[in-house]
């Protein structure tokens, strides 16, 4: 069972500047013309599919710099707070895994039948 995948995308247009633009630049390693177009469009997706480990610090450094962006996970399609913090264990639309193993989840237990016949499984649940 594989871990979700995480997209990081504008979340509105950001007004360009020498930091924005080296600061998109460094996250995705387009050039700074690109970045430019990106920042101006507002809604372009700048990490498609990436761990978790990546998307969050990417878009910390993202948001410092005032660049607008959003964390969301690939499988639930739900939105992470910009502070990082885990979301609400609501349902998750997730196909593959339960909703306790998404890296999203702020759930901390899970009763799912992998785990209580062998082992937990990966992610926040995991003890």
């Amino acid at each position: 069972m594989e871990d979700p995948q995480f997209t990081v995308e504008l979340a509105g247009p950001s007004p360009r500047g020498a930091v924005r633009l080296k600061a998109v630049r460094a996250v995705t390693g387009m050039s700074l013309w690109h970045s430019g177009l990106a920042l101006d469009a507002g809604t372009s997706v700048l990490l498609s599919e990436v761990p978790f480990e990546l998307a969050g610090p990417a878009a910390r450094d993202l948001r410092r710099v005032g660049v607008a962006v959003a964390v969301r996970c690939g499988a639930c399609r739900r939105t992470l707070p910009e502070d990082g913090s885990p979301v609400d264990p609501g349902p998750c639309a997730g196909r593959y895994f339960p909703t306790a193993h998404c890296q999203a989840n702020s759930l901390t237990v899970c009763d799912c039948y992998h785990c209580t016949e062998y082992r937990p499984l990966p992610g926040p649940a995991a003890p």
